[in-house]
């Protein structure tokens, strides 16, 4: 398959509100900086939704350990439903990853979610009170179902450019507001004194994973830079889609916890679509 090929096989996400200000092609873009990179472009097309996911409320609560329990209980179970998809493009990836070293890398990738992480999930669920029936089979929210169509479809219908495109700003944006966390909080050096906030703070804010998705972007850099401009094109649209649903999956944990308030609708161009069925953020167009 050619690189216009797995592009147009995909469909093109509805999603207008790039960055303006950053050159709309890669070439461009390149021509500009001394030591380009593909993810540094993609980064800066995603224009405001990247601040907005970074330093989202969510995560700011989260570092101040601030969060309502409710809050973080109806994003946690959501999150959960979403890494079980999170593992299988992973899993994927490890199939269309070009050389055994980058299989060897997303493998190890793939231990930590499956066991470190696992562990936290369910730890997490007890303390907070989360029966198994809820986290086992939960009734997925329309911002996951679009995140999870939003992964399936990448990795399903295109080739490996196309899922690194949406695992890098997955992981990235956690890296960001994580490290931000750890660095700064409310008081500096502390952590939340709830062992399910500063330990979710800790699982992203790690040497080994900002490693690791130091790599992702390196791999990312060199598929990127190497494909065709119809198919960068693409790529820059699934990298953006990704970064406003993680925005949208952060609000809507306010918008249905029963805490939860008004103010944290409508932050990003995914959470501001209806979600009676009509137009569900995400479907269709991601």
């Amino acid at each position: 398959m050619t690189d216009a090929d797995q592009s147009d096989s995909i469909g093109s996400p509805d999603s207008p509100d790039a960055d303006s200000s950053t050159p709309e092609t890669y070439d461009e873009f390149a021509a500009s900086r001394s030591d380009p990179r593909f993810t540094d472009w993609l980064r800066e097309r995603a224009g405001d939704s990247w601040d907005d996911a970074t330093a989202h409320r969510l995560t700011r609560e989260l570092a101040a350990d601030e969060l309502a329990d409710d809050v973080f209980r109806q994003y946690l179970v959501q999150d959960y439903a979403f890494v079980e998809t999170l593992v299988g493009v992973f899993g994927h990836a490890v199939g269309t990853a070009p050389t055994m070293e980058s299989k060897s890398e997303l493998v190890s990738f793939l231990g930590v979610l499956t066991d470190d992480e696992d562990d936290y999930f369910l730890r997490a669920f007890d303390a907070l009170d989360v029966p198994q029936s809820v986290y086992s089979d939960p009734k997925t929210t329309p911002t996951t179902r679009a995140f999870i169509d939003l992964l399936e479809r990448a990795a399903g219908q295109g080739g490996y450019a196309e899922t690194l495109a949406v695992l890098v700003p997955a992981e990235w944006v956690y890296l960001s507001w994580a490290t931000d966390a750890a660095d700064a909080g409310t008081h500096p050096g502390e952590s939340p004194s709830r062992f399910y906030l500063s330990e979710w703070i800790d699982l992203h804010a790690i040497d080994d994973f900002a490693a690791f998705v130091e790599w992702l972007r390196t791999e990312l850099d060199r598929e990127g830079a190497a494909a065709s401009p119809r198919r960068q094109r693409r790529l820059e649209q699934l990298f953006r889609r990704t970064v406003e649903l993680e925005v949208a999956f952060f609000d809507e944990a306010y918008e249905l916890a029963p805490s939860g308030d008004s103010t944290a609708t409508a932050t990003s161009a995914a959470s501001s679509h209806s979600t009676d069925g009509s137009s569900q953020p995400g479907d269709g167009r991601w």
